[in-house]
């Protein structure tokens, strides 16, 4: 979400003249994007913002934008006090607090002039920054702002506001601007995506949207995360089925393995809805690949709830699991509530464990591979080999003198590992 929200802004900067530029001495304008959903994360945005104090006293005309979550929906009064030398906040998602400034600073306009060249800028078809013009294959879409679940451990409801689903058709324009410009894959973001519409007056579903991007010209792959288990429907399941645009790709949390975990945390499902959720999915879908995110050290959490943990991912065999150690957040209701009582030593030995438990799930799916041909969509060159993603999401290289970006070809895979792998271009 950051980055759709950086790049939105880097392109509305460009509108507005201003070029980038890769050292922080030469800049007119610094913006700090910023996520706090970890406790490392927010340390982080923390240390570089206070690493910007001398830019800002050897040269008082730059201007240095605080974006993102660390400010949050609801301003942050904090921490604007602590780092004075901040001249503009944004809240997540919301560019349009640096431009209004800009204009009204550079251009000396009045505010309500100031206003509509913001609103001019932001309401027009998306334009990719001119950096990632013609080289940027793969892109981010918001179609979900905020979440109104309120899972107790999680900060995003209170930094980034209430469930809000963007205009079907703004989407649809988004994403079609996005092709003619020479994108060739889009990953639909949404806390839980797959609420897509719900709010909306028409109550379109994520389904319908797939099917209208599928008619898109240029557009060779769809993606979307994140979903929660409640909300992934028949109808959606049988459209990532049925369009073979959209990828056979999906990321489903289960966040724990155990029962009261669950309930501690709010998710709102069982252990066994969630096995046969994966089950179904894999029945609809014989070619998915599936993701789970999973977090240790929840409060409370004893051995024996994170065995079974260990043990439903051991049983349902994932492609990937993101992996997180519990992290009280201020302002949600496990901070304020629950003891943060699993020490530090015992969430990484957890940690550690179910990281070597996935380590091996990964390497023996990703082995299944080896021989077979696949095709790869390519984004980038790196070190001299090529960087692409299957339709499952499984990272390849290839070392080849030909330009592959934004390139479909098939590839035999030569070798496998747990991350990536290896292949060379079918003859």
């Amino acid at each position: 979400m950051n980055v759709a929200d950086s790049q939105r802004l880097a392109s509305a900067l460009e509108q507005l003249e201003y070029e980038p530029t890769r050292l922080p001495d030469n800049a007119d304008v610094i913006v700090l994007n910023t996520c706090v959903v970890r406790q490392s994360a927010e340390d982080k945005a923390i240390g570089r913002l206070s690493s910007l104090k001398p830019l800002k006293e050897r040269n008082p005309n730059l201007v240095i934008n605080l974006m993102g979550c660390l400010i949050g929906v609801r301003g942050n009064q904090k921490i604007l006090e602590r780092f004075p030398w901040v001249d503009v906040v944004s809240p997540p998602s919301d560019p349009s607090p640096l431009l209004h400034y800009l204009i009204e600073r550079t251009a000396k306009q009045t505010s309500q002039i100031a206003q509509a060249q913001v609103n001019a800028i932001l309401d027009g078809d998306p334009i990719l920054p001119r950096a990632d013009q013609g080289k940027l294959i793969s892109a981010f879409v918001p179609i979900v702002y905020g979440c109104s679940h309120a899972c107790t451990y999680c900060i995003i409801p209170h930094k980034r506001g209430v469930e809000r689903s963007r205009s079907y058709v703004e989407i649809l324009r988004e994403v079609n601007s996005l092709a003619q410009q020479g994108v060739k894959e889009v990953t639909l973001l949404g806390q839980i995506v797959d609420r897509y519409g719900l709010d909306l007056p028409e109550r379109p579903t994520l389904a319908m949207l797939l099917h209208d991007l599928h008619k898109i010209e240029g557009l060779s792959r769809i993606r979307f995360l994140t979903s929660h288990p409640n909300w992934m429907t028949d109808e959606l399941l049988d459209a990532v089925q049925e369009l073979p645009k959209v990828c056979p790709h999906i990321e489903v949390p289960i966040q724990s393995g155990d029962d009261t975990i669950l309930q501690a945390m709010r998710r709102g499902y069982s252990v066994a809805f969630y096995r046969d959720l994966i089950g179904k999915i894999r029945q609809r879908i014989p070619q998915v690949a599936i993701a789970t995110d999973i977090i240790v050290g929840f409060p409370g959490e004893t051995r024996e709830q994170f065995t079974n943990t260990y043990n439903l991912l051991t049983g349902l065999r994932m492609d990937v699991a993101h992996l997180a150690r519990y992290s009280p957040r201020t302002g949600t209701y496990s901070a304020r509530l629950l003891a943060d009582d699993v020490s530090e030593t015992e969430k990484m030995r957890r940690f550690r464990a179910l990281e070597t438990l996935q380590e091996e799930i990964a390497n023996e799916i990703n082995t299944r591979l080896l021989g077979q041909t696949i095709t790869v969509l390519f984004e980038a060159q790196k070190r001299g080999r090529w960087r692409g993603r299957t339709p499952t999401n499984k990272l390849v290289f290839v070392e080849t003198s030909e330009n592959l970006l934004g390139r479909e070809e098939p590839v035999t895979i030569e070798w496998a590992g747990p991350w990536s792998l290896i292949g060379s271009l079918q003859a």
